[in-house]
């Protein structure tokens, strides 16, 4: 006779040897998930540079104010010209109909609304707003200072607050 069991696997290659019995039901998943969140605390830990800036992205959260989503952004999506050096990053963002167009190079920052209006425009840098520029009559604004590190946009134009998508220079 042999030691196998019946067709499910049991006494098979794939056996552990422990009964059905010993598997309990009422699994703790809490105490599996602290025990987890330690580990990757001891293993991963999350640099204080990005809890810093998370916290500051959080408190600058507008909850009056729209979310432009970035739609194009030419260091994943463009295709690359050959010989082309220190070519400006370009960025797309959308909000309902609103786009804002966005140049970033060592010259600074240069970027239009479409359609065009005037707008009020503020860089943000962490808690505290950046350069406070104004968008003209054809929706053009521009900063001659880069923005380095995280940045996002705040426009007001009207009565309506449009904030953009977070980004790394």
């Amino acid at each position: 006779m042999s030691d196998h069991h019946d067709g499910n696997g049991a006494g098979g290659p794939f056996d552990d040897g422990l009964d059905d019995e010993c598997y309990d039901d009422e699994f703790d998943l809490a105490s599996l998930e602290e025990e987890l969140r330690q580990a990757a605390a001891i293993l991963d830990p999350v640099p204080p540079d990005l809890c810093r800036i998370a916290v500051e992205a959080y408190a600058l959260h507008d909850l009056d104010a729209r979310i432009a989503e970035l739609t194009f952004d030419s260091l994943t999506d463009a295709i690359p010209v050959r010989g082309a050096e220190d070519v400006p990053r370009m960025l797309t963002f959308h909000s309902g109909d609103l786009t804002v167009d966005v140049e970033v190079s060592e010259e600074g920052l240069l970027g239009q609304l479409m359609p065009p209006q005037s707008a009020s425009v503020e860089v943000l840098h962490g808690p505290r707003a950046g350069a406070a520029l104004t968008a003209d009559a054809l929706g053009r604004f521009s900063c001659a200072t880069p923005p380095t590190g995280p940045f996002a946009l705040r426009l007001r134009t009207g009565g309506e607050v449009v904030v953009t998508e977070w980004m790394r220079a």
